[in-house]
């Protein structure tokens, strides 16, 4: 008897993560392991579970299916199908790298296609051609959809606006629905805006993520200094240290910290 697909899935959104399990439930040679609802989840899924298989929102908040795919270690990661609304350059990216992918609302049959595909590509033992192809795909999708980033950010400082130079900050730190912004001359200002909003707009080869609530500017980090569990506090150039959580900690090591 062939042993059933084991399978993780990843959305954002409670409805469609419900009406994708839901269906691969009628399915006898599927075993769902896991269900995430952000990026985060499915990495600490992923890795626990070790799935065959996972499908991933392409368009999930701080942490997307792509990032889900660059968190994962090479020797960790399953064969990827992405479920995104219709996106024609995600599309496009996809076909032309023989990366699967489904569109929302979900099909069946066409379900159906990437499971078997998925059994095929195990048997075949292509699971790392496949990580190969993930990261080309990842590389045309963001090409394409390369937006025009913040290079001023208008800021209210009593009656007048100010039109703050994105490379001045130093760190962007939620509090409560405002986010408070730090500059290099340590002033700071106030602003009634979503974190992941904000964080869309300004170009992510100058600000990183350190947690849930903290953006920094890369070019104003002076020092990482190790702590026990694998984390890391970050000293920035005006002296203000903060705390990056475990994930953020992997991200910077991998992507920062490494030659």
């Amino acid at each position: 008897m062939t042993s059933k697909l084991r399978v993780v899935i990843a959305d954002d959104e409670r409805p469609a993560r419900s009406f994708l399990a839901s269906m691969l439930r009628t399915f006898d040679d599927i075993d769902i392991v896991g269900e995430a609802q952000n990026g985060s989840e499915a990495v600490e899924i992923i890795e626990r579970e070790k799935p065959d298989l996972a499908l991933l929102d392409l368009q999930m908040p701080e942490i997307d299916g792509l990032g889900v795919v660059r968190l994962l270690r090479k020797n960790m990661t399953p064969l990827i199908g992405f479920v995104t609304a219709y996106d024609e350059y995600a599309v496009r990216a996809f076909e032309v790298n023989a990366v699967d992918y489904l569109l929302k609302p979900v099909d069946r049959v066409r379900l159906r296609e990437t499971l078997n595909r998925a059994q095929e590509r195990l048997e075949q033992d292509l699971r790392a051609e496949q990580v190969s192809h993930l990261h080309a795909a990842a590389a045309d999708y963001e090409a394409a959809t390369r937006p025009t980033y913040l290079e001023r950010m208008p800021v209210r400082e009593r009656n007048e606006i100010i039109l703050l130079p994105v490379r001045q900050i130093v760190s962007v730190v939620a509090d409560g629905e405002l986010l408070r912004i730090t500059t290099l001359t340590d002033e700071h200002h106030s602003i009634n805006y979503r974190l992941k909003d904000l964080e869309a707009r300004l170009d992510p080869a100058l600000f990183v993520r350190l947690a849930r609530g903290t953006l920094v500017n890369i070019e104003m980090i002076a020092r990482v200094s190790p702590m026990p569990g694998g984390t890391f506090v970050v000293t920035l150039k005006n002296n203000q240290q903060l705390q990056a959580s475990r994930l953020q900690s992997r991200i910077l090591r991998e992507g920062l910290l490494r030659m």
